[in-house]
């Protein structure tokens, strides 16, 4: 028959359940990540509804999306920008961020607009900056497709398959961008990459986010205008059913 246990026994035991269960927690911390912001209150919104805010948002966030994709492809192709006789990819940058605010044409697409543009702009012929030619000419056509507006307010509307459209012609350019060819069998701009050293898929991210807010705001700008109709058909029944009865 087994005695009792030693008494320096009997308190080593929690101490050294504790640290079993401490060993168990001491895995990796948690890398930060980031966290979600919201943008700073401003007087006009006042004039925007809930639909009005996520298409500005929307547009945003496309918009700081294709200038991600030019640093990016300005840092693959650095002799992009030499072409255009900036002194630096810096200074490239901010000249077609822009034009692109202010809604200026850019002299190279030989005063083309939206889809027109992007034909030109991934044209194996062309021979200028290419990348800021591909950027001004994709963010004009996403811009064109929420009626040349880049916020929106009470009486502003987007036609959902303008938006749709739009999605797919990113989807068409970012194919082109990876298969199309130059006279010399080169790609048009380097970007995503698989080889041996590693994989770099990050532009393929960049575009699979704005065709998603495309997308999105295409569906919704859809179900809003039939959720409109059903509301009104639900406030009709319910002004006629849906009613308190009198009880004295």
């Amino acid at each position: 028959m087994r005695g009792p246990l030693p008494p320096f026994l009997f308190f080593a035991r929690p101490a050294l359940l504790l640290c079993v269960a401490l060993a168990g927690c001491a895995g990796p911390a948690p890398t930060p990540r980031g966290e979600v912001k919201g943008a700073p209150s401003q007087a006009a919104e006042l004039a925007q509804s809930d639909a009005n805010r996520m298409a500005t948002l929307a547009m945003q966030e496309n918009l700081e999306g294709l200038y991600r994709l030019m640093d990016k492809l300005y840092r693959r192709n650095p002799a992009e920008w030499r072409k255009g006789g900036a002194t630096s990819r810096e200074q490239a940058t901010e000249q077609v961020r822009a034009a692109i605010t202010q809604r200026q044409p850019w002299a190279p697409l030989q005063g083309r607009r939206d889809i027109a543009a992007m034909a030109l702009a991934l044209a194996p012929e062309f021979a200028g900056d290419r990348v800021a030619a591909f950027i001004h000419a994709t963010a004009d056509m996403v811009i064109t497709a929420h009626g040349g507006k880049m916020e929106f307010f009470l009486l502003d509307g987007v036609d959902a398959q303008h938006l749709y459209n739009a999605a797919r012609n990113v989807e068409t350019a970012a194919w082109l961008l990876a298969q199309r060819r130059n006279a010399q069998g080169q790609p048009l701009l380097l970007a995503d990459e698989i080889g041996a050293q590693g994989r770099n898929l990050s532009f393929e991210r960049e575009f699979g986010k704005i065709i998603a807010r495309l997308d999105l705001l295409a569906t919704f700008t859809t179900e809003k205008y039939r959720r409109a109709a059903i509301s009104y058909v639900q406030g009709i029944v319910g002004g006629t059913f849906l009613q308190f009865l009198p009880v004295r």
